[in-house]
């Protein structure tokens, strides 16, 4: 047989049916883990000798561990000409984004040195770039310019207006940023220590992109001021996007044109070689640093063509020489900037290890996710200390890091060194820089973001629930600001979460003709029911959310009405009593039915209406009791679902002889119709998706055994996998009405056991224990 021009194999298998005894039986079940327990790891943890001390000191302290076997023949080519191109990429960078945390220049030329040499020391990736971003600078500046607003500083106030103090206002907004910095760093270290690096498992994907886009257009809108050269209202909280773009747009009629003409310009020259960058990457041994050239450029022709004081261009301004002596941070700020020193640690850390993870998998290394949240929040909080804002790695950076040549941090050690040397000796010389040049660097450099755009149309064949994601991030981030939009966002992907685990697929399993494959019914045309058996899977775990869904799309699927059965059955057994009661009062000579010697059962047709009555079984059999022959007189009807509750042990009989004995009186040809309409004598439960249970879920599973035996069908578990029968033995599952004997390894196991139970091998469905595929 082939498929497809493949041959298809066949394989059989010859073993006894197996319940959950007789796989632990056969399995040897018992504790035969290798791994240490709790309380040896413990052990080995507090456990101090100096082969442990150094295991600490080189998992804490990764440069310790590789720098002293660095191949220098290998790696120290391509790391110096990296570390160069990544450094002259550090300094426009560094001075743009500075303005994005509506912070001076300098201060970004700060960011780019101490806390890239932090991570040089504990970082354990190679080739990210640690440094100023567009996202982090953006929600710094947010948060400074909410705390330190332009109406706190203004002086010579009359008629309410008045200049601004710019001096004292920037003071207070580093100490505003440093608070912030420390903070998020404080947060980083203490969740790195504890092993909570797997926190950012909680962004998805389309999370942080569709939040990185959102924070791309809030910088676009915070730079269009440089770029028109207009000084509109400050805006917080939410709506404040929509708010500076009116205003920007009520402003343009006072454009600076010299400024717009520079930013033209410089936007043209950027766009341009960047492109060809792009296009002849593969023959260019470096990248052109076209950014630093525009700064020089525009440096040189503002400061000798005096365009600043002529046509009024907003320029730089003072950049002071050499390092500024370290500061404890303002502590009287964490509690107002708790909340967003958070948010930017969670965001910061995402981009890090995101990126991070990227290029190890791509160069077949391993990053340790805690020591990075260490690593990082090391950066911050050392960097936080010398008048640095918060850092993470930048994309397009860490892309020419890797693509230069870059082997290890020694390149990012190299690029701060370039970045010292800026801030030493030749920092001063930029203060003729135009702001508008910077923020067409900021704008050529939102490129990559604004491509995420493109994640709508995929996401929109792929998942439309990740693509409600995306847009629900996004939106939320533009209307509500980057604090406010990211825990909106987080809150939404949980509950989509929450909601695909709460509303999962329910299905009907059938049987592919001789397999032990059971396919849902409604996806595989060639998935056959099997007459008198019901399998019912849920594609989720169970457990408090949808267990009582489950409850009812089981009774929706299989078409047993629980409730409504054991109120008939309830119902019935009263009349019953109640006419035993009035015959027992007006024949008080007559002899009981269950008294008479010889007394026989025959089988009639229940004319009682299962489609009135939300039976399950359609025109099923009913069992009547008659007396002997000499006695005439009926004492009533009984379902014969209900046989094995009204009527003695002795005297009971199984489904199966039910069914054979119904279909005595049938034609043969109409037997195998007639078995289906019976409805089923046994469910089986497939829980193969079922990863854990609750105490809700095991409260479920007992009240649908209770409840469906009631009524004579037969319930079985199968496919359990080993941890959730532990959790089903540790609650008290199981017990004498619920044995293990109900628990199958495999649905076929489960079908091949009730098959025989009720004597239906190969007779209602051709299945045998020899399966072939």
């Amino acid at each position: 047989m082939e498929h497809r021009g493949h041959p298809l194999h066949e394989y059989s298998v010859h073993r006894q049916v197996l319940d959950e005894l007789g796989l632990d039986e056969l399995g040897q079940k018992g504790n035969w883990s290798t791994e240490p327990t709790f309380t040896q790891r413990l052990r080995g943890s507090t456990r101090c000798s100096v082969a442990r001390v150094k295991e600490i000191v080189l998992n804490r302290v990764p440069v310790l561990a590789w720098l002293p076997t660095y191949p220098i023949r290998e790696n120290a080519v391509g790391d110096l000409i990296s570390g160069c191109s990544v450094g002259i990429m550090h300094l426009p960078q560094g001075m743009a984004y500075a303005l994005l945390a509506s912070l001076r220049p300098v201060f970004g030329l700060y960011t780019s040195l101490y806390p890239v040499l932090v991570y040089f020391i504990f970082g354990t990736s190679r080739h990210i770039s640690i440094g100023t971003f567009a996202v982090i600078s953006i929600m710094i500046g947010s948060v400074t310019e909410r705390l330190a607003p332009d109406s706190n500083f203004l002086v010579n106030r009359t008629n309410g207006s008045g200049s601004v103090n710019v001096d004292e206002r920037d003071a207070y907004r580093v100490q505003v940023a440093c608070s912030l910095t420390v903070l998020a760093g404080l947060f980083q270290i203490l969740l790195g220590v504890v092993r909570f690096g797997f926190v950012v498992t909680y962004l998805s994907e389309p999370l942080v992109r569709g939040y990185t886009t959102a924070s791309a257009c809030h910088v676009l809108c915070s730079q269009l001021k440089y770029l028109f050269g207009v000084a509109p209202a400050r805006f917080s909280g939410p709506l404040s996007l929509i708010y500076t773009v009116v205003e920007i747009c009520r402003l343009l009629p006072l454009t600076v044109i010299p400024e717009l003409v520079v930013s033209l310009v410089a936007l043209t020259v950027l766009i341009v070689v960047k492109e060809l960058n792009g296009c002849y990457r593969q023959k260019l041994p470096l990248p052109i640093p076209i950014e630093l050239i525009v700064i020089i450029a525009a440096t040189i022709i503002t400061h000798y063509c005096g365009l600043s004081a002529k046509y009024e261009i907003d320029v730089v301004g003072e950049i002071p020489s050499g390092l500024k002596p370290p500061r404890a941070p303002d502590v009287t700020l964490f509690s107002a900037v708790i909340g967003d020193a958070f948010a930017v640690a969670i965001v910061g850390y995402a981009i890090t290890i995101s990126l991070g993870k990227t290029f190890a998998l791509k160069h077949g290394y391993k990053v340790d996710s805690n020591q990075e949240l260490v690593a990082l929040g090391l950066s911050n909080t050392v960097g936080g200390c010398f008048q640095c804002y918060s850092v993470t790695c930048s994309m397009s950076r860490s892309l020419v890091q890797e693509s230069t040549g870059g082997k290890t941090q020694v390149a990012g050690l190299i690029s701060s060194f370039i970045v010292l040397i800026t801030v030493l000796k030749i920092g001063s010389l930029f203060e003729a820089l135009p702001k508008a040049v910077l923020s067409t660097i900021v704008f050529v450099n939102l490129k990559g973001m604004f491509k995420q755009f493109m994640d709508v149309p995929m996401l929109w064949k792929t998942n439309k629930v990740d693509l409600l994601v995306w847009l629900v991030t996004f939106t939320s981030t533009i209307l509500l600001n980057l604090d406010l939009g990211l825990a909106v966002s987080i809150g939404f992907s949980m509950l989509t979460v929450i909601f695909r685990t709460q509303l999962p697929r329910y299905s009907i399993l059938g049987q592919v003709p001789a397999t032990n494959l059971y396919l849902d019914v409604d996806t595989y045309k060639e998935a056959k029911e099997i007459p008198g058996i019901k399998i019912f899977r849920s594609s989720s775990t169970i457990y408090y959310t949808n267990a009582e869904m489950y409850m009812e799309a089981l009774q929706e699927k299989s078409g047993i009405q629980i409730g409504k059965l054991l109120g008939e059955k309830k119902k019935q057994a009263s009349t019953l009593k109640q006419q035993e009661h009035k015959k027992d009062k007006n024949e008080p000579n007559q002899q009981r039915v269950n008294n008479v010697p010889n007394g026989t059962f025959s089988l009639v047709e229940n004319n009682i209406s299962a489609e009135a009555e939300g039976h399950p079984f359609k025109s099923g059999v009913a069992l009547k009791l008659t007396e002997s022959p000499a006695h005439g007189s009926s004492k009533g009807q009984v379902n014969w679902a209900y046989q094995s509750d009204t009527m003695p042990d002795s005297t009971s009989k199984t489904r199966s002889e039910y069914y054979e004995a119904g279909q005595a009186s049938k034609d043969s040809d109409d037997k195998k119709g007639h078995v289906d309409e019976a409805g089923p004598h046994s469910i089986i439960l497939d829980l193969s998706t079922t990863s854990f249970v609750d105490t809700v879920a095991v409260k479920t599973l007992k009240n649908i055994f209770r409840d469906v035996s009631e009524i004579g069908v037969e319930v079985y578990v199968a496919a359990c996998q080993a941890c959730v029968v532990e959790q089903l033995e540790t609650a008290g599952f199981f017990s004498e009405s619920i044995p293990k004997s109900k628990l199958f390894v495999t649905i076929h196991d489960a079908v091949l056991h009730i098959l025989n139970k009720v004597g239906q091998i190969d007779v209602i469905l051709d299945v045998s224990y020899n399966t072939k595929m």
